[in-house]
């Protein structure tokens, strides 16, 4: 026998940050008794004796049925007539989780004598938050938290500050409510956003954008490194691909083109 629950595998196995959860929904058979019979059998790790304990609650339409919290392993709930009944089965991850840490929960249902098991896994990934910062502190918000993350415990994974966004940081790490504590008496730090990000979200600024990326042909720039460096220039051409560009001294006596990088140039004037 089998359940009428999250057919797809790969849902039952789920990793979930520190101090959330996540919740599945399954049926079950009707019982000609009327009545279904659930133990549990729960497994942490990969430290058993260190594991920290998850909340692991199951639930039907009525309200809490069980909770890993309650001495009895077992559970009775009434099906309704000739009806499936719907269970939701609800983990949450321990605060003080780390990556990789896991419960397993293992269901057994008994129905009119048969019994068959629903198996569900979460484990803990890391967070990913934004800190919001004085706008123009960054960096030194950034040094701040990377002295703190050095020591102690070591609840820091990395700390990403993009250089075209001002006012926030984001920060990485298992421990939501230690990253709080750290960043609390940081100068020039405010508070994290409510919630977490992920990598999908800010995968844009983990790709390095073009150097030519705004100039256009006309612009009217500054040569900031380089021999010719504080001279004004016209941009000529650019090449993407290369990601040079080529400009024209506008003070020379004789017009000289040159060509450099898209980062040795300073707009002063957009083309109009």
């Amino acid at each position: 026998m089998s359940s009428k629950a999250d057919n797809n595998s790969s849902d039952r196995d789920r990793m979930i940050s520190a101090g959330s959860g996540t919740t599945w929904k399954f049926e079950t058979k009707p019982a000609e008794t009327g009545k279904i019979k659930i133990r549990f059998d729960i497994l942490t790790g990969p430290d058993f004796e260190n594991a920290p304990e998850w909340n692991v609650t199951l639930y039907d339409s009525s309200g809490e049925l069980w909770s890993n919290y309650r001495s009895k392993k077992d559970a009775v709930a009434d099906t309704p007539g000739k009806k499936p009944k719907e269970l939701k089965l609800e983990v949450i991850a321990p605060k003080g989780a780390r990556y990789g840490d896991y419960v397993e929960v293992d269901v057994f249902l008994e129905t009119d004598g048969e019994e068959f098991k629903e198996i569900f896994r979460a484990s803990a990934k890391q967070s990913i938050m934004i800190l919001k910062t004085q706008i123009d502190q960054e960096k030194s918000v950034v040094d701040s938290l990377l002295s703190k993350a050095q020591t102690g415990e070591k609840d820091v994974f990395a700390i990403l500050s993009p250089a075209n966004l001002r006012g926030y940081v984001f920060v990485e790490g298992m421990n939501t409510e230690r990253l709080r504590e750290k960043t609390r008496d940081i100068r020039k730090a405010r508070s994290f956003v409510d919630g977490e990000t992920s990598l999908a979200e800010i995968d844009h600024y983990l790709t390095p954008l073009s150097t030519v990326v705004g100039i256009v042909e006309g612009d009217l720039v500054e040569l900031i490194n380089g021999p010719f460096k504080g001279e004004k220039a016209r941009v000529q051409h650019i090449d993407g691909n290369k990601e040079e560009i080529t400009v024209e001294l506008i003070e020379a006596m004789v017009p000289i083109p040159v060509t450099v990088k898209g980062d040795s140039v300073r707009i002063i004037e957009k083309e109009k």
